[in-house]
């Protein structure tokens, strides 16, 4: 530039390079103020958006229920039954004067351990002996009236061949063989008989066992089938009881009563010894329910040689009852009690609840039979409130097997 050059047009000529300079600044300033209110309105509408999303995602999740299913498994074909049950003696007998006396002596307290056909008590008869002696007396005339009438009717037979008497004095006679013949047999019977009740005088067992009672002493007067001398006896002398087998008899509900046959795996506990079994085997049944207690009476029997167990005693009696189909199985914490019965709770494909009425098999505490209305192939839902509705929606957050098994 010319060092000449007018003030003037010095300034107009360094104006144009002033404004070109300003474009840049300004635009840079635009720029960033967008990016300010961009910012801006970032961090006022993205918190919003959010908040309406989770807020649609909690409405959501509160019109679809949440849910836990469990698979039904197969029920165990066997079940235990524990039921309460009597112990029993095989055999149990009153032992009773036969013939009327004095009690002469007693050789067996209680606790005594007898055989069949042992002497208990002896009693001391004096009139019966003196009847006896009658008897054997009167028996001997009847046989000597006999004699001398039977030889009288053959004489008289053979006087009538030669006609030598009647046909009626001869027929006379023979009857009157045949009435000495009837008074004789008479005779005899009742010495028989005197002779059995002697031999009551001896008070015998009427098999092996144990004396469990003893209600007789020396001198006590006892009566055939009646009331000893003292007034406490009801006229048993002596209790027997046969403690080597037992008895166990036990009501069984009525709705397992068809599981239990002869022949059913059966043990039996107490409290006097813990952790032991006592095997046993189910001998016969009523084959009646009781109307009353809708039970089946069972007899189980159960060897006791070593006498551990004492008749009359409680017992608890293990079942163990084998079904041939078992049908599925499941928590009672699913099942819904409604009008119409009991229900489950079923989620099918699409996540809605269908309710379905169901019949109960077999009871096994916390879990039960479901013995129709069930698939394996369904899942139930676990605790499903009162308010369920077929149709609802569902979400289904875990699913495990009915026995517990992952």
């Amino acid at each position: 530039m010319n060092s000449h050059t007018p003030p003037e047009d010095r300034d107009a000529q360094a104006k144009p390079a002033t404004h070109a300079g300003s474009t840049p600044r300004r635009t840079a300033i635009a720029i960033g103020l967008a990016c300010l209110a961009a910012a801006l309105l970032t961090a006022g509408i993205v918190p919003r958006l959010e908040a309406r999303t989770a807020q649609a995602q909690q409405v959501a999740a509160q019109r679809e229920l949440i849910v836990s299913t469990v698979a039904p498994t197969h029920a165990p074909a066997t079940q235990e039954l524990l039921l309460p049950g009597s112990v029993m003696s095989w055999a149990d007998a009153s032992i009773y004067a036969r013939t009327s006396g004095y009690v002469q002596h007693w050789y067996t307290d209680i606790g005594a351990h007898v055989k069949a056909g042992q002497t208990l008590a002896q009693i001391d008869t004096p009139e019966l002996d003196a009847q006896l002696q009658q008897a054997r007396d009167d028996e001997a005339t009847a046989q000597a009236n006999y004699r001398f009438a039977s030889s009288t009717a053959q004489r008289w037979q053979t006087m009538l061949q030669t006609q030598s008497v009647s046909q009626q004095d001869a027929q006379a006679k023979t009857s009157d063989a045949a009435a000495k013949l009837a008074t004789l047999q008479a005779a005899q019977a009742n010495v028989a008989r005197l002779q059995e009740l002697v031999s009551y005088q001896n008070v015998t067992a009427p098999f092996d066992g144990v004396i469990t009672a003893r209600n007789v002493q020396v001198g006590a007067l006892v009566t055939a089938g009646g009331t000893p001398g003292l007034a406490t006896m009801p006229g048993e002398l002596f209790h027997i009881a046969q403690t080597d087998r037992l008895r166990v008899y036990v009501d069984v509900p009525q709705d397992d009563a068809s599981l239990v046959t002869p022949g059913s795996t059966v043990w039996l506990t107490t409290q006097q010894y813990p952790g032991r079994r006592f095997e046993a085997s189910v001998a016969r049944s009523s084959n009646v329910i009781d109307p009353v207690s809708r039970t089946l009476r069972v007899e189980v029997d159960v060897n006791n040689r070593d006498g551990a167990l004492m008749p009359g005693a409680y017992a608890q009696v293990h079942l163990a009852l084998t079904t041939a189909t078992p049908a599925l199985e499941l928590p009672v914490s699913a099942l819904l009690f409604r009008p119409d019965g009991v229900t489950v709770a079923v989620v099918d494909a699409h996540a809605k609840v269908q309710l379905r009425t169901v019949t109960i098999g077999r009871d096994f505490g916390t879990y039960v039979e479901i013995a129709t209305g069930l698939a394996a192939s369904d899942r139930v839902i676990d605790n499903p409130g009162d308010a369920i509705a077929s149709g609802q929606s569902v979400h289904v957050a875990a699913t495990s097997l009915a026995g517990g098994k992952a």
